[in-house]
């Protein structure tokens, strides 16, 4: 990449950022700034960050080497999903990519590449690339800021769960956390099964089920999250919000834990804490009024209660508190 300009890099770049449809992208690429029309007259905003060896590897443990493709990808992922949990629908995005100087150009490329493809292959069509920056550091990182649309609804927020509401998931949680353990482990990624590379994919190319915001939004939802740190920690922070407890069905998360057994037998592990603890999957937290009829692509996996008068608000699992587990930034 050091022998090209950041004009020669441009040049390279551009082509390859054809997401979703350009209706609301005024100006896009090639001036100062973007412009975007906002014809609800509110815009929901998100960002989010990638740095390398704190986000991603470029080259795991078991020998999976982490492609452009994969980064760009799941820059689209995480922040189409932040989006979806508002029940807002995305419409454009801005990228920031800071790049150490021996960063292959064919790497950036891929890049450009797993970005428009992750902003299709997720479905948010309406969500066009506006434009970018490309800067020079020592470290691998990218910045997504989005932006998206309510369409002229409410939006759905973490604080509005109710006790007696239902408490329901769309998409899956605990496979993206299974593949991660498995790109950390010693287990050759040649060796690995079908089934386990599929995990491992989700932790490299997650899938939002980005059409679950609206419905959940048309069907009355009380309260929408993204769960990007865990099901226990972000279930944490809408019982906060929503100054309530959320009581998760062990049941339902023995059948969630059922799909990633495989990777748990291999590498010797318990399931279960990769269900309650692991955040990357960027499944749909959402409570629903107990007479709301859930709608297509969700699951119950407990209720909404109101916290005890010596207690305070969090996650119990059959009525017992839950350990705080998941992804925490900062800590060591």
């Amino acid at each position: 990449m050091a022998e090209l300009s950041e004009s020669d890099l441009l040049a390279r770049i551009f082509p390859r950022l054809h997401g979703g449809d350009r209706s609301s992208l005024l100006l896009g690429p090639g001036d100062d700034a973007a412009i975007v029309a906002a014809p609800d007259g509110r815009t929901v905003v998100s960002i989010d960050t990638q740095v390398v060896d704190q986000d991603f590897r470029l080259e795991w443990n078991n020998g999976y080497r982490t492609s452009g493709y994969d980064v760009g990808w799941k820059a689209a992922a995480q922040n189409l999903s932040d989006i979806n949990a508002m029940g807002a629908r995305a419409t454009s995005l801005v990228v920031s990519l800071t790049m150490p100087p021996e960063t292959l150009v064919a790497w950036v490329e891929d890049f450009a590449d797993g970005l428009s493809a992750g902003i299709r292959g997720l479905g948010a069509h309406g969500c066009a690339v506006a434009g970018g920056d490309l800067g020079r550091g020592r470290e691998l990182a990218v910045s997504v800021a989005i932006l998206g649309t309510l369409d002229g609804h409410a939006p759905v927020l973490r604080s509005g769960a109710r006790p007696g509401d239902t408490l329901a998931l769309a998409g899956t949680v605990g496979r993206a956390a299974a593949g991660l353990a498995l790109l950390e482990s010693a287990v050759p990624v040649h060796a690995l099964t079908q089934e386990q590379r599929a995990l491992m994919d989700t932790e490299c190319r997650p899938r939002p089920p980005l059409e679950s915001g609206p419905l959940a939004r048309n069907a009355g939802a009380s309260a929408l999250m993204d769960i990007s740190d865990g099901l226990v920690r972000d279930g944490a922070r809408m019982a906060a919000a929503s100054h309530a407890v959320l009581n998760l069905d062990p049941a339902a998360l023995k059948e969630l834990a059922a799909p990633l057994q495989s990777a748990a037998t291999l590498l010797g592990e318990d399931p279960m804490p990769w269900v309650i603890g692991g955040g990357e999957d960027h499944g749909l937290l959402a409570a629903f009024p107990a007479d709301v009829q859930l709608p297509h692509g969700f699951t119950a996996i407990g209720s909404v209660e109101a916290p005890a008068a010596t207690a305070g608000t969090g996650v119990t699992i059959a009525g017992r508190p839950a350990d705080t587990v998941g992804w925490d930034h900062f800590a060591d």
